[in-house]
């Protein structure tokens, strides 16, 4: 815009030369040309430094020699825009050989484009990073659930292991009540049954009682005489103790049934009474003394399976035994 004024300042300049110089031959035959010629240029500078001012261009553009249109002016003028032009060229000439395509230096608009694509790209991420989570999430809760569910089975297991457990004792008891009725000696409402197997009077016990039984408990002399002749029948010729259900455990003297009954009655053994016509002796037989005899160290009762007489015994020896199992 400031050098389309310009150019119209020029050319209103020129008009008015013209203008002027149609009149000046009049001043010339009048006597005053060359300072009429002298006075119209500064008049014209004046006009055109005041059109510059209002404009606001530089003092410097289009001063009084371009005006003219003097021919050594313009070639002065055209020498200095060669220069000009040269001089870019030798400034411009080293970027060129060196970068011949220059990028152009980014713009705070470059720069936020920038920025907001990075964003972008971190923000995929996290969103790729969130479905990751989501996954691992809803396979924890699988394996979670999975693992409750194993945990469910396990108990079940466990359970169904406990009763087959119950099932298998009381399947084990209830064969060890019909071998002793089948294999034993019934008795009333009581089955007997001897074991050849040698264990302590505890161990007896416990087997016995993993059969469905306990060791023999005569409730009465019938009882225990028909055990005695059950015992003979089954060990004869020889004379074998075999552990019963009783024992002074608890206290000295004081014989109990292994479920906790008192005694009340006994067959202990005695030793035999001298011959017709012999001296009585007030030691009694090494073999065969009078029973019980063995105070603490003896708590148990063992029964002799060729007369049926009853022996005290270390609890820890080693006998056969008989069981008892309901009928």
């Amino acid at each position: 815009m400031q050098a389309a004024w310009l150019l119209g300042a020029l050319v209103v300049t020129q008009l008015l030369g013209l203008g002027q110089g149609a009149r000046g031959p009049g001043r010339e035959w009048n006597g005053g040309w060359g300072g009429a010629l002298e006075e119209e240029r500064k008049r014209e500078s004046l006009m055109l430094k005041n059109l510059q001012e209002a404009l606001g261009l530089p003092t410097g553009v289009g001063n009084k020699d371009s005006v003219t249109g003097n021919p050594e002016d313009e070639g002065v003028w055209r020498t200095k825009e060669t220069q000009g032009e040269e001089e870019e060229e030798t400034t411009t000439a080293p970027t060129s050989s060196s970068n011949p395509f220059p990028s152009p230096s980014p713009t705070p608009e470059d720069t936020i484009t920038y920025i907001l694509g990075r964003l972008a790209g971190l923000d995929a991420g996290l969103h790729q990073l969130h479905i990751r989570l989501h996954s691992l999430d809803t396979r924890v809760v699988q394996l979670t659930q999975g693992l409750r569910q194993l945990r469910d089975a396990s108990s079940d297991i466990r359970d169904s292991v406990q009763a087959l457990k119950e099932a298998q004792v009381h399947a084990e008891q209830e064969h060890g009540r019909l071998e002793g009725c089948l294999k034993g000696l019934r008795l009333g409402h009581k089955c007997f049954l001897l074991s050849r197997d040698f264990e302590t009077q505890a161990a007896a016990q416990a087997r016995c009682k993993a059969r469905g039984g306990n060791l023999a408990q005569p409730a009465d002399r019938q009882q225990m005489d028909a055990i005695g002749r059950y015992l003979h029948a089954a060990l004869a010729p020889y004379n074998w103790p075999v552990w019963l259900g009783v024992n002074d455990r608890r206290s000295e003297g004081l014989y109990l049934f292994e479920n906790g009954q008192r005694v009340s009655f006994f067959a202990w053994h005695r030793a035999p009474s001298p011959e017709p016509g012999a001296q009585p002796s007030a030691a009694s037989h090494p073999l065969s003394p009078d029973q019980p005899n063995g105070g603490v160290l003896e708590n148990c009762v063992a029964q002799a399976s060729d007369d049926g007489s009853w022996w005290d015994h270390d609890c820890e020896r080693r006998l056969y035994f008989i069981c008892e199992f309901p009928f």
